[in-house]
């Protein structure tokens, strides 16, 4: 089948793009043929359909996004620019379908999180004229952002975040969202977690990886702690910068990711907090990106799969997670780390029964005690990686979304 991919984006490392390429994967394995409508899209140019309004980061769609959602009322006028790129997106989106001949559509996130109100209404109306086959994936839903309470589009939101069309099949990444689903819309979901190539370790570092230490100005002696996310407030990472200094050795918190499109007050922030503390820090997204490759002044830039096997340690203190990509990806790499038990944590993926320091709210002397026993006791640790490498082998592999999706797109096509 022809099957077509729908978001803001298809580009970098946020959770959606990177799940979206694990999805067309495995859908092409079983051969399939997948395509992208984006407003800014890193995929083969002759299947992909790129508007750029569709990105919510567009100057004229963050500006009334920004409007819509700072006072209980809209007026006539924002009513009109609604319909008016409703409109324009319809067009984009029937022309999409046609030009690439779709027999199914897979909208991701655009759906579920009202960052481009316009977009989403055309889809909803799109699925409804058509009666297309549709997996409507949702990783962030609006009620779990306290940003999105005041609005002036309740009347938007009931019909497009999620809509209720009889072509839709509903999946989310984790049984609360499953729950809040069922409650909130009356609507039945499929759960299918985020995954890895757990059956393909990663190889071993090659000779470009070599120098990530020196690099990333460490040295010999240094810890490497390792804060896998990009610098955004719900990553929680004053957490681990207070870690690294109770630890009370020589280590370095390395911060891989840039603050990306969400401002960078919040790296301000940790700065100063870094500071205050005389914690040492290194924010490294100058020099670790989606890719390797040479900088512009010949030095290397390293992918964040070149920088795992160097961690001596992985923090991963969020706030709020959708799943939590960086926690599978630290097993992967058979890391010992550090998780605050956020709420999709506590019910889906500590219950597996992974072996890592949990904490909840704030850091403990027993935090700073297990964390520090565990650098002491490398046999211990590779125990544990082992332990928890099988169980996500279990759980979070390839093959547990293939099985997934050859079940779900089977009962949608007939």
């Amino acid at each position: 089948m022809n099957i077509g991919f729908i978001s803001f984006r298809f580009a970098g490392t946020d959770g959606v793009s990177l799940e979206v390429a694990k999805w067309a994967t495995l859908l092409e394995a079983m051969g399939h043929t997948c395509y992208y409508f984006a407003g800014q899209c890193d995929r083969p140019a002759e299947r992909s359909l790129v508007v750029p309004a569709a990105f919510y980061q567009a100057p004229e769609m963050l500006a009334r996004h920004q409007a819509l959602f700072s006072r209980p009322t809209r007026t006539p006028e924002e009513t009109a620019w609604v319909q008016q790129w409703r409109v324009h997106f319809h067009a984009q989106l029937h022309a999409f379908v046609r030009v690439f001949n779709l027999d199914l559509i897979i909208p991701q996130n655009v759906l579920a999180i009202p960052l481009n109100i316009p977009l989403a209404l055309a889809i909803a109306d799109l699925i409804a004229e058509t009666g297309i086959p549709t997996i409507a994936q949702h990783h962030d839903l609006t009620w779990e952002r306290k940003r999105f309470l005041v609005n002036g589009v309740g009347d938007y939101l009931s019909a497009a975040f999620p809509p209720d069309l009889p072509s839709i099949q509903h999946v989310v990444i984790n049984s609360l969202a499953q729950r809040q689903l069922a409650w909130r819309r009356g609507l039945n979901a499929l759960l299918i977690p985020n995954v890895m190539d757990f059956a393909t370790p990663p190889p071993a570092p090659d000779a470009f990886a070599a120098n990530v230490r020196r690099d990333l100005g460490l040295a010999d002696d240094e810890l490497l702690i390792l804060q896998p996310t990009r610098v955004i407030s719900r990553k929680g990472i004053e957490q681990a910068i207070e870690l690294v200094v109770r630890l009370g050795r020589k280590a370095r918190l390395v911060i891989s990711h840039a603050s990306g499109d969400e401002g960078d007050a919040y790296a301000r922030r940790l700065r100063q907090y870094a500071d205050l503390l005389g914690a040492p820090v290194l924010f490294a997204g100058d020099i670790i990106g989606d890719e390797r490759g040479l900088l512009p002044d010949g030095r290397s830039r390293y992918s964040l799969a070149d920088v795992y096997p160097h961690a001596d340690f992985v923090t991963y203190p969020s706030l709020i997670e959708g799943f939590g990509n960086a926690f599978l990806e630290a097993i992967y790499f058979r890391k010992p780390l550090l998780v605050q038990r956020y709420d999709v944590y506590a019910a889906d993926i500590g219950p597996k029964g992974f072996q890592v320091v949990e904490f909840d709210e704030y850091i403990t002397d027993e935090t700073v005690t297990a964390v520090n026993h565990l650098l002491d006791n490398p046999a211990q640790v590779a125990q544990m990686a082992e332990h928890n490498y099988h169980i996500a082998l279990q759980h979070y592999s390839y093959q547990t979304l293939q099985r997934l999706l050859q079940e779900l797109v089977y009962t949608l096509m007939h």
